[in-house]
Protein backbone atom coordinates (compact mmCIF):
# COMPACT_ATOMS: atom_id res chain seq x y z
CA UNK A 1 0.00 0.00 0.00
CA UNK A 2 1.54 3.17 -1.05
CA UNK A 3 1.01 6.85 1.04
CA UNK A 4 -1.35 7.71 -1.74
CA UNK A 5 -3.61 5.23 -0.79
CA UNK A 6 -3.10 5.20 3.09
CA UNK A 7 -3.65 9.37 2.70
CA UNK A 8 -6.91 8.57 0.57
CA UNK A 9 -8.41 5.78 3.18
CA UNK A 10 -7.62 8.12 6.19
CA UNK A 11 -9.49 10.79 4.82
CA UNK A 12 -12.82 8.34 3.69
CA UNK A 13 -12.65 7.22 7.25
CA UNK A 14 -12.80 10.20 8.77
CA UNK A 15 -15.41 11.59 6.70
CA UNK A 16 -17.58 8.22 7.59
CA UNK A 17 -17.24 8.80 11.25
CA UNK A 18 -18.14 12.46 10.80
CA UNK A 19 -20.42 12.43 8.33
CA UNK A 20 -22.91 14.98 10.84
CA UNK A 21 -20.55 17.45 11.04
CA UNK A 22 -19.10 18.15 7.93
CA UNK A 23 -22.81 18.41 6.28
CA UNK A 24 -23.77 20.40 9.08
CA UNK A 25 -20.70 23.00 9.40
CA UNK A 26 -21.06 24.46 5.74
CA UNK A 27 -25.00 25.92 6.88
CA UNK A 28 -23.98 26.81 10.31
CA UNK A 29 -21.04 28.77 8.71
CA UNK A 30 -23.00 30.54 6.32
CA UNK A 31 -25.55 31.62 8.96
CA UNK A 32 -23.17 33.10 11.01
CA UNK A 33 -21.41 34.81 8.16
CA UNK A 34 -24.74 36.46 7.16
CA UNK A 35 -25.46 37.30 10.66
CA UNK A 36 -21.72 39.20 11.55
CA UNK A 37 -22.47 40.99 7.69
CA UNK A 38 -26.19 41.90 8.51
CA UNK A 39 -24.87 43.65 11.90
CA UNK A 40 -21.78 44.99 9.96
CA UNK A 41 -23.91 46.49 7.23
CA UNK A 42 -26.71 47.90 9.42
CA UNK A 43 -26.92 51.68 9.11
CA UNK A 44 -24.64 53.25 11.98
CA UNK A 45 -22.63 49.81 11.57
CA UNK A 46 -22.40 47.33 14.06
CA UNK A 47 -23.04 49.43 17.53
CA UNK A 48 -26.43 50.56 16.60
CA UNK A 49 -26.70 46.89 15.20
CA UNK A 50 -26.27 45.65 18.83
CA UNK A 51 -28.62 48.82 20.64
CA UNK A 52 -31.75 47.31 18.25
CA UNK A 53 -30.71 43.77 18.38
CA UNK A 54 -30.82 44.16 22.69
CA UNK A 55 -33.62 46.25 23.03
CA UNK A 56 -37.11 43.70 23.53
CA UNK A 57 -39.56 46.66 22.37
CA UNK A 58 -39.41 48.36 19.05
CA UNK A 59 -37.08 51.39 19.09
CA UNK A 60 -37.13 54.08 16.68
CA UNK A 61 -34.63 53.66 13.76
CA UNK A 62 -31.21 55.34 14.26
CA UNK A 63 -30.89 58.72 12.07
CA UNK A 64 -29.28 57.52 8.43
CA UNK A 65 -25.71 56.01 9.34
CA UNK A 66 -22.48 54.57 7.11
CA UNK A 67 -21.98 50.54 7.85
CA UNK A 68 -19.26 49.56 9.23
CA UNK A 69 -17.10 50.79 11.89
CA UNK A 70 -15.17 54.64 11.23
CA UNK A 71 -11.64 55.47 11.65
CA UNK A 72 -11.85 58.99 11.19
CA UNK A 73 -11.38 59.33 14.72
CA UNK A 74 -8.30 58.53 14.86
CA UNK A 75 -6.88 60.88 11.87
CA UNK A 76 -5.91 64.13 12.68
CA UNK A 77 -8.52 66.37 10.67
CA UNK A 78 -11.76 63.81 12.26
CA UNK A 79 -14.52 66.79 12.23
CA UNK A 80 -13.62 67.44 8.22
CA UNK A 81 -13.61 63.58 8.09
CA UNK A 82 -17.03 63.29 9.79
CA UNK A 83 -18.35 66.19 7.94
CA UNK A 84 -17.65 64.62 4.56
CA UNK A 85 -18.88 61.51 5.54
CA UNK A 86 -22.14 63.18 6.87
CA UNK A 87 -22.40 65.36 3.56
CA UNK A 88 -22.06 61.94 1.55
CA UNK A 89 -25.47 60.54 3.45
CA UNK A 90 -29.08 61.25 2.32
CA UNK A 91 -30.25 63.67 5.15
CA UNK A 92 -26.92 63.25 7.21
CA UNK A 93 -26.19 66.69 7.38
CA UNK A 94 -28.74 67.52 9.60
CA UNK A 95 -27.87 64.21 12.00
CA UNK A 96 -25.87 60.75 10.94
CA UNK A 97 -24.81 57.77 13.06
CA UNK A 98 -21.69 55.37 12.81
CA UNK A 99 -19.82 53.30 15.03
CA UNK A 100 -16.56 53.91 16.42
CA UNK A 101 -15.36 49.80 17.55
CA UNK A 102 -18.54 49.09 19.81
CA UNK A 103 -19.66 53.00 20.47
CA UNK A 104 -22.18 54.70 19.15
CA UNK A 105 -21.49 58.42 17.63
CA UNK A 106 -23.99 60.95 16.56
CA UNK A 107 -22.58 63.59 14.16
CA UNK A 108 -24.77 66.76 13.78
CA UNK A 109 -23.20 69.02 11.35
CA UNK A 110 -26.53 72.06 11.24
CA UNK A 111 -26.13 74.59 13.91
CA UNK A 112 -29.65 74.17 15.18
CA UNK A 113 -29.35 70.19 15.19
CA UNK A 114 -26.21 70.89 17.17
CA UNK A 115 -27.90 73.01 19.51
CA UNK A 116 -30.88 71.35 20.34
CA UNK A 117 -28.86 68.81 21.28
CA UNK A 118 -26.71 70.13 23.35
CA UNK A 119 -30.02 72.38 25.12
CA UNK A 120 -31.53 68.38 26.04
CA UNK A 121 -31.00 66.86 29.11
CA UNK A 122 -30.56 63.40 27.44
CA UNK A 123 -27.32 64.45 26.09
CA UNK A 124 -26.20 66.52 29.79
CA UNK A 125 -23.78 63.80 31.00
CA UNK A 126 -20.96 63.14 28.65
CA UNK A 127 -18.78 59.59 28.34
CA UNK A 128 -16.22 58.90 30.42
CA UNK A 129 -13.03 58.25 28.49
CA UNK A 130 -10.69 56.09 30.11
CA UNK A 131 -7.88 58.89 30.11
CA UNK A 132 -10.36 61.12 32.03
CA UNK A 133 -11.30 58.38 34.17
CA UNK A 134 -7.03 58.03 35.22
CA UNK A 135 -6.69 61.44 35.40
CA UNK A 136 -9.26 62.29 37.92
CA UNK A 137 -11.92 64.18 35.90
CA UNK A 138 -14.76 61.93 36.51
CA UNK A 139 -14.66 63.92 40.16
CA UNK A 140 -14.21 67.43 38.28
CA UNK A 141 -17.00 69.29 36.62
CA UNK A 142 -16.07 68.20 33.43
CA UNK A 143 -17.23 64.63 33.13
CA UNK A 144 -18.65 63.75 36.57
CA UNK A 145 -22.34 62.70 35.84
CA UNK A 146 -25.20 65.26 36.53
CA UNK A 147 -26.15 64.92 40.10
CA UNK A 148 -26.23 66.63 43.94
CA UNK A 149 -22.27 66.31 43.43
CA UNK A 150 -22.14 67.76 39.97
CA UNK A 151 -24.73 70.52 40.99
CA UNK A 152 -22.63 71.40 44.27
CA UNK A 153 -19.28 72.13 41.93
CA UNK A 154 -21.21 74.18 39.80
CA UNK A 155 -22.85 76.25 42.27
CA UNK A 156 -19.51 76.74 44.62
CA UNK A 157 -17.94 77.11 40.53
CA UNK A 158 -20.78 80.17 40.05
CA UNK A 159 -20.64 81.61 43.21
CA UNK A 160 -16.85 81.97 43.94
CA UNK A 161 -15.92 82.24 40.37
CA UNK A 162 -17.62 83.05 37.76
CA UNK A 163 -20.31 85.32 39.48
CA UNK A 164 -20.57 89.16 37.88
CA UNK A 165 -18.60 90.41 41.56
CA UNK A 166 -15.77 87.74 41.19
CA UNK A 167 -15.02 88.37 37.50
CA UNK A 168 -15.19 92.53 38.35
CA UNK A 169 -13.00 91.99 41.15
CA UNK A 170 -10.48 90.09 38.90
CA UNK A 171 -10.20 93.06 36.11
CA UNK A 172 -7.22 94.61 36.88
CA UNK A 173 -5.08 91.43 36.83
CA UNK A 174 -6.60 90.47 33.54
CA UNK A 175 -5.65 93.85 32.34
CA UNK A 176 -2.33 93.72 33.98
CA UNK A 177 -2.00 90.01 32.45
CA UNK A 178 -2.88 91.45 28.73
CA UNK A 179 -0.67 94.50 29.07
CA UNK A 180 2.17 91.56 29.68
CA UNK A 181 0.69 89.74 27.08
CA UNK A 182 1.07 92.52 24.35
CA UNK A 183 4.65 93.45 25.78
CA UNK A 184 6.02 90.01 24.81
CA UNK A 185 4.71 89.89 21.73
CA UNK A 186 6.21 93.61 20.73
CA UNK A 187 9.25 91.87 22.40
CA UNK A 188 9.55 88.44 20.48
CA UNK A 189 9.95 87.18 17.28
CA UNK A 190 12.27 89.86 16.10
CA UNK A 191 10.41 90.33 13.26
CA UNK A 192 10.23 86.80 12.56
CA UNK A 193 6.30 84.68 12.91
CA UNK A 194 5.16 84.31 16.36
CA UNK A 195 3.46 80.97 17.87
CA UNK A 196 0.33 82.72 18.65
CA UNK A 197 -0.96 79.53 20.95
CA UNK A 198 1.78 79.77 23.29
CA UNK A 199 1.59 83.40 24.24
CA UNK A 200 -2.11 83.21 24.60
CA UNK A 201 -1.02 79.61 26.63
CA UNK A 202 1.31 81.49 28.68
CA UNK A 203 -1.23 84.30 29.77
CA UNK A 204 -4.20 81.92 30.39
CA UNK A 205 -2.16 79.88 32.39
CA UNK A 206 -0.76 83.08 34.59
CA UNK A 207 -4.83 83.85 35.05
CA UNK A 208 -5.84 80.51 36.16
CA UNK A 209 -2.77 80.06 38.54
CA UNK A 210 -3.41 83.70 40.33
CA UNK A 211 -7.40 83.28 40.14
CA UNK A 212 -7.26 79.47 41.76
CA UNK A 213 -4.12 79.38 43.62
CA UNK A 214 -3.22 83.06 44.60
CA UNK A 215 0.33 82.62 43.01
CA UNK A 216 2.33 83.63 39.77
CA UNK A 217 4.56 81.19 37.95
CA UNK A 218 7.72 81.89 36.55
CA UNK A 219 7.67 79.85 33.37
CA UNK A 220 11.50 79.70 33.83
CA UNK A 221 11.34 78.26 37.16
CA UNK A 222 11.61 74.48 38.33
CA UNK A 223 7.83 74.89 39.53
CA UNK A 224 6.54 76.39 35.66
CA UNK A 225 8.39 74.15 33.80
CA UNK A 226 6.69 70.92 35.58
CA UNK A 227 3.05 72.80 35.71
CA UNK A 228 3.89 73.46 31.79
CA UNK A 229 4.83 70.16 31.30
CA UNK A 230 2.03 68.40 32.92
CA UNK A 231 -0.47 70.89 31.69
CA UNK A 232 0.94 69.58 28.19
CA UNK A 233 0.54 66.03 28.90
CA UNK A 234 -2.40 66.07 30.18
CA UNK A 235 -3.92 67.92 27.09
CA UNK A 236 -2.34 65.35 24.66
CA UNK A 237 -3.31 62.58 26.64
CA UNK A 238 -7.20 63.43 26.63
CA UNK A 239 -6.77 64.41 23.12
CA UNK A 240 -5.21 60.79 22.09
CA UNK A 241 -7.44 58.74 20.52
CA UNK A 242 -7.48 55.31 22.34
CA UNK A 243 -9.27 52.23 20.73
CA UNK A 244 -9.24 51.04 24.77
CA UNK A 245 -12.23 53.38 24.87
CA UNK A 246 -14.50 51.78 22.03
CA UNK A 247 -13.46 47.89 21.96
CA UNK A 248 -13.14 46.34 25.66
CA UNK A 249 -10.69 43.86 25.25
CA UNK A 250 -7.81 46.67 24.37
CA UNK A 251 -8.78 49.03 27.15
CA UNK A 252 -7.40 45.95 29.54
CA UNK A 253 -4.50 45.22 27.47
CA UNK A 254 -3.59 49.01 27.22
CA UNK A 255 -1.50 48.70 24.42
CA UNK A 256 -1.18 52.72 23.62
CA UNK A 257 0.00 53.14 26.75
CA UNK A 258 -2.20 55.37 27.62
CA UNK A 259 -3.16 54.11 31.31
CA UNK A 260 0.81 53.58 32.11
CA UNK A 261 0.98 57.53 31.49
CA UNK A 262 -2.04 58.82 33.16
CA UNK A 263 -0.82 57.44 36.11
CA UNK A 264 2.44 58.86 36.25
CA UNK A 265 1.09 61.78 35.42
CA UNK A 266 -1.53 61.62 38.64
CA UNK A 267 1.50 60.90 40.39
CA UNK A 268 2.98 64.25 39.94
CA UNK A 269 -0.18 65.93 39.89
CA UNK A 270 -0.87 64.56 43.19
CA UNK A 271 1.98 65.90 44.67
CA UNK A 272 2.00 69.29 43.01
CA UNK A 273 -1.53 70.76 44.05
CA UNK A 274 -1.17 68.59 47.63
CA UNK A 275 1.60 70.99 48.45
CA UNK A 276 -0.04 74.00 47.76
CA UNK A 277 -3.48 72.76 49.02
CA UNK A 278 -1.16 72.07 52.65
CA UNK A 279 0.54 75.59 52.16
CA UNK A 280 -2.75 77.34 51.77
CA UNK A 281 -4.09 75.33 55.03
CA UNK A 282 -0.53 76.47 57.08
CA UNK A 283 -1.60 79.74 56.23
CA UNK A 284 -5.41 79.66 57.33
CA UNK A 285 -4.00 78.19 60.63
CA UNK A 286 -1.28 80.81 61.11
CA UNK A 287 -4.09 83.50 60.61
CA UNK A 288 -5.90 81.74 63.95
CA UNK A 289 -9.04 81.26 61.60
CA UNK A 290 -9.53 84.64 60.54
CA UNK A 291 -9.89 85.53 57.41
CA UNK A 292 -7.17 84.94 54.45
CA UNK A 293 -6.40 86.15 50.82
CA UNK A 294 -9.40 84.42 48.74
CA UNK A 295 -8.22 82.41 46.18
CA UNK A 296 -9.92 78.98 45.00
CA UNK A 297 -8.14 76.99 47.28
CA UNK A 298 -9.51 79.01 50.52
CA UNK A 299 -13.02 78.55 49.41
CA UNK A 300 -12.41 74.66 49.14
CA UNK A 301 -10.79 74.40 52.58
CA UNK A 302 -13.52 76.87 53.83
CA UNK A 303 -16.72 74.43 52.45
CA UNK A 304 -18.57 73.14 55.46
CA UNK A 305 -21.28 70.30 55.74
CA UNK A 306 -22.58 68.25 52.93
CA UNK A 307 -20.92 70.49 50.28
CA UNK A 308 -17.25 69.65 51.78
CA UNK A 309 -14.57 68.15 49.27
CA UNK A 310 -12.02 65.37 50.56
CA UNK A 311 -8.44 66.20 49.68
CA UNK A 312 -8.91 63.63 46.55
CA UNK A 313 -12.03 65.68 45.61
CA UNK A 314 -10.34 69.61 45.68
CA UNK A 315 -7.08 68.19 44.10
CA UNK A 316 -9.33 66.85 40.71
CA UNK A 317 -11.42 69.96 40.88
CA UNK A 318 -8.12 72.05 40.82
CA UNK A 319 -6.29 70.13 38.67
CA UNK A 320 -9.35 70.67 36.14
CA UNK A 321 -9.27 74.46 36.69
CA UNK A 322 -5.83 74.26 35.60
CA UNK A 323 -6.05 72.21 32.96
CA UNK A 324 -9.15 73.84 31.31
CA UNK A 325 -8.68 76.91 31.96
CA UNK A 326 -5.01 76.97 30.36
CA UNK A 327 -5.18 75.17 26.59
CA UNK A 328 -8.62 75.00 26.26
CA UNK A 329 -8.86 79.08 26.37
CA UNK A 330 -5.74 79.39 24.43
CA UNK A 331 -7.02 77.49 21.59
CA UNK A 332 -10.64 79.04 21.77
CA UNK A 333 -8.93 82.49 21.58
CA UNK A 334 -6.53 81.35 18.39
CA UNK A 335 -9.78 80.14 16.66
CA UNK A 336 -11.46 83.02 17.16
CA UNK A 337 -8.44 85.51 16.01
CA UNK A 338 -8.34 83.10 13.35
CA UNK A 339 -12.10 84.24 11.98
CA UNK A 340 -11.08 87.77 12.12
CA UNK A 341 -9.36 89.02 9.38
CA UNK A 342 -7.35 91.89 10.93
CA UNK A 343 -5.87 93.08 8.00
CA UNK A 344 -8.96 93.43 6.34
CA UNK A 345 -10.01 97.44 7.79
CA UNK A 346 -13.44 95.42 8.35
CA UNK A 347 -13.08 94.38 12.44
CA UNK A 348 -16.99 94.93 12.81
CA UNK A 349 -18.41 93.21 9.92
CA UNK A 350 -15.88 90.21 10.57
CA UNK A 351 -17.24 90.49 14.55
CA UNK A 352 -20.85 90.39 12.85
CA UNK A 353 -19.96 87.31 10.86
CA UNK A 354 -18.38 85.46 13.74
CA UNK A 355 -21.13 85.99 16.22
CA UNK A 356 -23.35 84.67 13.75
CA UNK A 357 -21.20 81.91 12.96
CA UNK A 358 -21.24 80.89 16.78
CA UNK A 359 -25.15 81.44 17.01
CA UNK A 360 -24.75 84.32 19.28
CA UNK A 361 -27.05 86.88 16.91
Amino acid sequence: MDATTLTSSTQDYLLFLFPAATTFLSPLLAVLLLAVSLVWLFPGGPAWAALVISRRRAAPPPPPGAPGVVTALAGPAAHRALASLSRSLPGGAALSAFSVGLTRLVVASRLDTARELLSSAAFADRPVKDAARELLFHRAMGFAPSGDYWRALRRISSAYLFSPRSVAASAPRRAAIGERMLWNLSTAGGGEDVVMRCVLHAASLDHVMATVFGARYDPASPEGVELEEMVKEGYDLLGLFNWGDHLPLLKWLDMQGVRRRCRSLVRRVNVFVARIIEEHRQKKSGANGGETAGDFVDVLLGLEGEEKLSDSDMIAVLWEMIFRGTDTVAILLEWVMARMDPFDGKLKGKRTASEAFLGLV
